[in-house]
C-alpha cells in the first residue's frame, strides 16, 4: 500500500477539512494507506481519529498564523514525519500548510506532492502589496508541486492568470458531500415541531446560513440583509449557524439594527440537515468562495437558494433553477431576492422542485473516485520514471 498524507493547517469545522476527512476515509485501503496530518485544536480532530484506518497526526506547531519561528518548526516537524512515513503522496489543503506541507515535502523527497485550492488564500480585503507577497510565495512553491487541484473554474482561471500554474498543470475535482442525509424530507407536523424548538412559529418563514464568522463569509451583510427582510415581512426569522472570530461584531450589528429578536445565533451544530429541512430560503453572503459545501448541502436538501456570485458557487446554482444570485456586497439586491421568494409559495415549491436531482459531480463518492484516478495516474508516472532510471543505471 502507498502511504498518502493529507495535510491541513487545522481541523475545525468547515469546508476544506470535512472533503479532506472524506477523502481520506473514502481512499480504498487496499491501495493506500491514509494519514491526516494537522495543527492542534480543531474541532474535528476527536471525529478524525474515529475514522477507521485513518491515522492522525498533530504537529502542535501548524498554526494558522504567520510566526516563523514556529514556521520553520513545522517545517521540519514535516519533513521527520514524511522520512519516518515515507509516503508516495503529500496532498496539502489550504494555503498555510500548503505551502509548509509542500516545502517539507519537496525537502523529504516526496515523488508526488498536491496542493487543493479550497479558494485562494489573497482576499479583496488585504492590503495590496500582501497580496503581491502572497502570490509571489505561491509561484515559488507551485514549482515543488507535482499537481494542482482547483474545486472551480473559476479558481482555475483565476491562478492561471495569476502565473501559478499553466492550464495542463491542474485538475478540477469538486468538493463532494454526501447528499443522503440532507435528501430525506422531514413529515410536515414532525418538520414544525423542530423548527419550534429554534422559536420558529407555524406560519414564519425561516432563513438560514451555515458559515463559519469570519470575514470571507460577510456575516455583518447576513444581519443587515435580515434587518431589511424583517421590515417588510413581519414573518421573518432568521438563523445563523456557525462561529468565529466575528461573532462579538455580528452580536452588536445585530443590536444596533434591531434584529435581536428576529436572528438567532446557533453556534455549531452537529444536526445540520436538520437545520436545513427547517429552512425555507438559504443565503450566502460570502464574498470570496472556492466552492461552497454549504450550497451543495443546501441544494441536497431541496430549499431555494439566495446567495452572492462569488467564485465557484454560480457553477454551483443555475439561475432560476436553483435561487438567485447576487454581486458580493449589495445587501439590498440579497435581501429583494430574498423577499422575492418568501412572499411568493408557489415560487419557492418551484425554486426547490428545481433542486429535486442532486449533480454526480458534487457527490464525495465522485471525489474519491477522482482523487484515486489521479493519485494512481502519478503514481504510474513515478514508477515508470523510476524504473526508466534504473534501467539506465545498469
Amino acid at each position: 500500500m502507498d502511504v498518502v498524507c493529507h495535510v491541513i493547517t487545522k481541523l475545525e469545522l468547515g469546508g476544506a477539512q470535512e472533503v479532506a476527512m472524506r477523502v481520506v476515509s473514502g481512499l480504498d485501503r487496499r491501495r493506500f494507506r491514509p494519514v491526516l496530518v494537522a495543527g492542534p485544536g480543531g474541532l474535528l480532530t476527536d471525529e478524525a481519529r474515529a475514522l477507521p484506518g485513518v491515522e492522525v497526526q498533530i504537529v502542535p506547531s501548524l498554526i494558522r498564523e504567520i510566526h516563523p519561528v514556529q514556521d520553520l518548526k513545522t517545517v521540519w516537524s514535516l519533513v521527520s514525519l514524511f522520512r519516518r512515513l515515507h509516503p508516495k503522496i503529500v496532498h496539502t489543503h489550504s494555503s498555510k500548510a500548503g505551502i509548509l506541507g509542500r516545502v517539507a515535502a519537496w525537502l523529504a523527497g516526496v515523488p508526488c506532492i498536491l496542493h487543493t485550492v479550497h479558494g485562494y488564500g489573497v482576499t479583496p480585503e488585504q492590503p495590496f502589496w500582501m497580496r503581491r507577497v502572497v502570490i509571489a510565495v505561491e509561484r515559488m512553491v507551485g514549482r515543488l508541486t507535482t499537481r494542482w487541484i482547483t474545486v472551480s473554474h473559476a479558481d482555475r482561471r483565476q491562478g492561471v492568470g495569476w502565473g501559478l500554474f499553466t492550464p495542463s498543470q491542474v485538475s478540477i475535482v469538486r468538493p463532494g458531500i454526501n447528499p443522503e442525509p440532507f435528501a430525506t424530507k422531514a413529515e410536515a407536523a414532525e418538520r414544525q415541531r423542530f423548527r419550534a424548538t429554534l422559536g420558529v412559529g407555524p406560519t414564519d418563514l425561516l432563513v438560514g446560513m451555515v458559515a463559519c464568522l469570519k470575514p470571507q463569509k460577510a456575516p455583518g451583510d447576513f444581519v443587515h440583509v435580515a434587518s431589511i427582510v424583517c421590515r417588510r415581512i413581519p414573518r421573518a426569522r432568521f438563523i445563523l449557524i456557525g462561529d468565529g472570530i466575528l461573532r462579538p461584531e455580528v452580536e452588536a450589528l445585530m443590536l444596533e439594527y434591531g434584529v435581536q429578536d428576529r436572528v438567532s445565533l446557533m453556534g455549531w451544530r452537529r444536526d445540520v440537515a436538520s437545520l436545513y429541512q427547517a429552512m425555507d430560503v438559504f443565503l450566502l453572503t460570502s464574498r470570496w468562495e472556492g466552492l461552497s459545501c454549504a450550497v451543495l448541502e443546501a441544494r441536497a436538501s431541496r430549499i431555494p437558494i439566495v446567495a452572492t456570485r462569488v467564485g465557484g458557487v454560480e457553477e454551483a446554482i443555475v439561475e432560476p433553477v436553483h435561487g438567485r444570485l447576487c454581486r458580493a456586497g449589495d445587501v439590498q439586491d440579497l435581501a429583494g431576492r430574498v423577499c422575492d421568494i418568501l412572499e411568493d409559495e408557489p415560487y419557492r415549491r418551484t425554486l426547490a422542485s428545481g433542486n429535486e436531482i442532486f449533480p454526480e459531480e458534487f457527490t464525495i463518492n465522485e471525489t474519491v473516485k477522482q482523487y484515486q484516478s489521479l493519485y494512481g495516474y502519478l503514481l504510474h508516472v513515478v514508477h515508470s520514471r523510476d524504473h526508466v532510471m534504473r534501467w539506465q543505471t545498469n
